[in-house]
């Protein structure tokens, strides 16, 4: 790869390097319109997201998830694991997107505007 120097067994590895590299995303959704740098990045993406498919199980509830990160986050109900710890009142948080809203309070930060 003449950007980064990295080389490879095959022409067509190079080539999706390349293309992550480039931010190329030339496989589309026909039914959403999202686009994915693999096929089996967009394979994934139809199954989940437009067939429903939820291959991913809560132990504890048997809920289904369609990502696995979901049920990690979910599982942390029963768990009672909050790895988000804010520095300012060490309050805890079990998802970072709570902890990052959160902490608006201590910065004034108001991100989004009228």
């Amino acid at each position: 790869c003449i950007e980064c120097g990295q080389s490879f067994n095959r022409g067509s590895d190079l080539s999706r390097h390349q293309r992550i590299q480039n931010g190329e995303k030339p496989h589309a959704c026909a039914d959403c319109g999202k686009s994915f740098g693999r096929p089996s990045h967009l394979l994934q993406h139809r199954r989940r997201l437009h067939t429903g498919e939820k291959p991913y199980k809560c132990a504890d509830c048997n809920k289904c998830f369609s990502k696995s990160s979901k049920v990690v986050i979910h599982r942390r109900i029963y768990t009672g694991e909050k790895p988000y710890l804010c520095p300012d009142c060490r309050k805890c948080f079990t998802q970072l997107s709570h902890f990052v809203q959160h902490s608006h309070i201590h910065t004034g930060e108001k991100p989004y505007k009228c």
